[in-house]
């Protein structure tokens, strides 16, 4: 049955399974979090504020669990995380069954089971790596996207009808009992401990890089912009929704469950059908078609009283979702190379989610004094307003450059060896360029900054010699000796081929120079032991 699939293999079934249930455990304990808000007050912001409290959690620890996920053992990260899920879930529960849930609680567990689910998803992601091989991964990162959506589609109709049949809090419930799959599922696997080569990065470290590397690659700046400005516009739908089948609908929990259904059959359709069309035309243009579907769902549903045609809207809402936010997840994991992906996801999801978060407040407080129409239209507005401004910000997949790690680097040639601890480092790279190729190797070397900048360095500037006529240096600084090394092991094919262009203009038979000074002190100058002359 699963001979040409990655589920063949007993680890990552199990794992599939456990993923599968806790996408269907988290959607179901968001809806009926959201319906029960819907319930205790009539607040629009109050309720708005459920998916603040649910995705605020990714804006504060976001970027921590991606290095998290990188440093520590990721299999103990996702049994703590399933803990905390399982625990916060049940005690929302028991408490709505005893009338024991006030609005406040109800956003205080929401926030505690959003950072548990903020803190699970990069290890995760970053765990399929361990279980398949590299040629199966597409494979499984595609039967993952499917899986979330379809538990997308199937939580909330489920919640929806466990909450009209036996209340919120028995559907609380059930809901936790779907993270003891994933709990069970871990007891077949065991995380390998990778050998990192040179000084593992600390969690600070880690964090400063990828958001460095973020700074000074223009393809990821793009991606995370168009991130933005898309779910900061979504967001009023999503937050609003129950309060829309509520007083716009007239509907009841089963009703807002179905409506929240029709959006995951459209993000299942989207998942099935967007990946084909990334292949036929350009990132930019599926996620402009994204952009313009949403907001013409949006409106449907702003302007019906039909419960039919709020079905469809939400349905087409659901695939253009898939179709923005599932095309820029792609142009992230093909654009930032190897060592700094898991970062870049992490800080695509931040950018989701801290979004999803602050537009939620300001959808929720529009809506409380203006109406859910009001609201949702003014966003559409927006969303439209933002794709038109932002025509000169292009994503694009990162087939543009080669982001595999550069070719083997030679040993360096030191006398010393530092400290890792040890530093600043000052690197000097020194030309020799002729007359008549200076004016191209100055028009080609500032190409080398963002290289050097994205892998580590800082300080970056070119200087020409006054007293040999020219000699020109290459000069940036790194924090420390680890650092160097990484920055070194972090080159891909197409940082040195920018480097190759600016080499190209060194006069014929002089060897480029490179100088690694390292910071020191009076103590690394003359050893206890030691006394100056």
């Amino acid at each position: 049955m699963f001979e040409t699939s990655p589920l063949r293999q007993v680890s990552f079934r199990h794992f599939y399974i456990g993923s599968v249930a806790v996408a269907l455990g988290y959607t179901m304990q968001a809806t009926v979090a959201a319906w029960l808000m819907a319930t205790l007050t009539p607040s629009a912001l109050m309720v708005a504020l459920v998916q603040t409290a649910s995705t605020a959690p990714s804006l504060l620890f976001g970027l921590l669990a991606g290095s998290l996920a990188d440093i520590f053992d990721r299999r103990r990260i996702i049994l703590a995380t399933q803990l905390i899920l399982l625990v916060a879930t049940a005690t929302l529960g028991v408490a709505a069954l005893l009338g024991m849930l006030g609005p406040v609680s109800l956003l205080a567990g929401t926030f505690l089971i959003g950072a548990g689910f903020t803190l699970y998803l990069p290890a995760q992601q970053a765990s399929i790596n361990d279980l398949v091989g590299r040629a199966e991964l597409p494979r499984a990162l595609g039967l993952g996207a499917v899986a979330f959506n379809l538990a997308r589609a199937a939580g909330p109709a489920l919640a929806g009808a466990l909450a009209a049949w036996l209340g919120s809090g028995s559907a609380l419930l059930a809901s936790a009992l779907f993270f003891v799959a994933m709990i069970v599922a871990l007891r077949s696997w065991h995380s390998p401990r990778h050998a990192i080569p040179g000084v593992p990065e600390t969690l600070l470290s880690g964090i400063q890089s990828g958001l460095r590397y973020a700074r000074h690659s223009p393809p990821m700046r793009a991606l995370i912009l168009r991130n933005l400005s898309f779910c900061v516009c979504a967001s009023a739908l999503w937050a609003l929704l129950p309060v829309i089948a509520r007083d716009q609908l007239g509907l009841g929990a089963g009703g807002f469950g179905l409506l929240s259904a029709s959006f995951g059959i459209g993000a299942v359709i989207g998942a099935l059908y967007i990946p084909r069309q990334l292949h036929r035309v350009s990132l930019n243009t599926v996620v402009s078609a994204g952009v313009i579907l949403w907001v013409i769902a949006a409106l449907l549903i702003a302007l019906t009283h039909t419960t039919a045609i709020a079905l469809l809207g939400a349905c087409a809402a659901g695939a253009a979702w898939v179709a923005v936010l599932a095309s820029l997840a792609a142009g992230t994991q093909s654009t930032a190379p190897a060592w700094v992906r898991a970062r870049a996801v992490a800080m695509s999801l931040v950018a989701m989610q801290s979004s999803l978060a602050l537009g939620s407040v300001l959808w929720g407080w529009l809506a409380s004094s203006e109406g859910t129409r009001i609201a949702l239209a003014v966003s559409a507005g927006t969303m439209l307003a933002l794709l038109a401004l932002g025509y000169r910000i292009q994503v694009r997949m990162g087939d543009e450059a080669d982001i595999t790690p550069g070719l083997q680097l030679p040993e360096l040639a030191i006398a010393v060896e530092p400290h890792p601890d040890d530093g600043p480092v000052l690197i000097q790279v020194e030309y020799q360029i002729d007359a008549e190729n200076r004016e191209a190797f100055l028009n080609a070397i500032p190409a080398i900054e963002p290289t050097r900048r994205r892998n580590g360095a800082s300080n970056w500037r070119v200087f020409r010699d006054l007293g040999e006529d020219g000699r020109f240096v290459e000069r940036f600084i790194i924090t420390s000796w680890a650092e160097y090394v990484r920055l070194r092991s972090r080159m891909t094919v197409a940082d040195r081929q920018v480097q190759e262009r600016v080499a190209q203009f060194q006069q014929p038979g002089v060897a480029i120079r490179i100088s690694r000074l390292i910071g020191t002190t009076s103590r690394d100058a003359f050893p206890a032991d030691a006394t100056p002359d």
